[in-house]
């Protein structure tokens, strides 16, 4: 940032310099558990920031696109959200939600056409405050550490866990443009069982009806001389695959 800035002043000092080439280091993304994720949203006093935090929860958007959805963005109907508004490059998208995330934005006043009409300073800072509050009730120091791209990042790490590695559908729901941002999600950490659909399968119709649906075969037992195939898909991101 330093050369790029001193670069634009010799252009407009019209001084010769080379401008140096760095190439930047990958630092580790934090993840950090679903629970303190929801901690940070059941401890915040605002209605406001609940709904924010959980819209960052549901949608993996970056802060900063969260900040700019508009109501227009929100279709009920189809109980989705469109992030029209993208940062940092990325690509225009839109989220299936759930319908806990839709009551809590129809609580919240329509103050002109933005959801959220703060800006992203006071956000970040309401954030900070409401973290280290949550940290010291929970006796939880790994929630200090929990930053507001943290959701994006416990999302992206929940869309490749779920879809067993499927970076094209971490990149499309992150809205990623290059899919070298997408891999950095894939295989940081686990999930529990019960957070995919199960279902049984013993004639060829239905093992063919559930693989069309998208279910996985995971296992094939025998009960009482019959084979029992047992499938299962993740609850939260079928819908995309």
């Amino acid at each position: 940032l330093y050369t790029y800035a001193y670069n634009a002043v010799t252009k407009m000092l019209k001084i010769d310099w080379d401008l140096p080439t760095y190439r930047q280091e990958e630092i580790p993304v934090y993840v950090p558990d679903e629970s303190e994720l929801d901690a940070l949203i059941h401890g915040a006093k605002s209605r406001r920031m609940a709904a924010y935090l959980q819209t960052l929860k549901e949608t993996f958007a970056d802060p900063g696109e969260a900040i700019r959805i508009e109501w227009i963005d929100i279709n009920e109907k189809q109980q989705t959200i469109t992030i029209a508004h993208p940062v940092k490059n990325h690509l225009p998208r839109t989220l299936q939600v759930t319908n806990k995330l839709l009551a809590m934005l129809n609580c919240l006043p329509r103050e002109g056409k933005r959801v959220f009409p703060m800006s992203y300073f006071s956000a970040a800072e309401c954030y900070r405050t409401l973290r280290k509050r949550v940290a010291d009730i929970q006796k939880n120091p790994r929630i200090l550490s929990v930053e507001l791209r943290g959701f994006r990042h416990w999302g992206g790490t929940s869309i490749a866990f779920h879809s067993n590695g499927n970076v094209l559908l971490v990149k499309k729901l992150l809205g990623h443009r290059h899919i070298e941002n997408s891999m950095k999600y894939i295989g940081l950490i686990n999930f529990k069982d019960d957070q995919f659909e199960t279902v049984t399968a013993t004639t060829v119709e239905e093992i063919l009806k559930l693989g069309a649906a998208g279910y996985n075969e995971y296992s094939v037992i025998r009960i009482n001389g019959t084979e029992v195939h047992c499938f299962k898909k993740p609850k939260r991101f079928s819908n995309y695959a």
